[in-house]
């Protein structure tokens, strides 16, 4: 039951991480990837925060450094950070980018 509640809890998070950036970007596309269990023991892993990587395509990143495009995506996720996300790996592109 605890491991099925943990599942629960990460989806549900993943679930808001991905609404939030619906909401502020409009994506193209988005993809959140829970890459905890590679982090297995470390000390974020440990406190219940996430390791994650998004991949988002968005016209708002046209003309956007990517400092710039990474410090946006922080900005729509600092509340979730550091207690529910511990790290966060970020590729953001504007469309037809590569």
């Amino acid at each position: 039951p605890a491991i099925h509640a943990g599942v629960a809890v990460k989806a549900e998070r993943i679930d808001r991480m991905q609404a939030r950036l619906e909401s502020r970007f409009a994506p193209c596309t988005v993809t959140i990837r829970d890459d905890s269990a590679l982090h297995a023991g470390h000390a974020g892993a440990r406190g219940g925060a996430g390791h994650y990587a998004v991949c988002i395509e968005a016209e708002a990143f046209r003309g956007q450094n990517r400092i710039e495009r990474h410090r946006l995506v922080y900005a729509t996720l600092e509340d979730m950070i550091p207690h529910e996300i511990h790290a966060l790996s970020i590729d953001a592109r504007a469309p037809d980018e590569r």
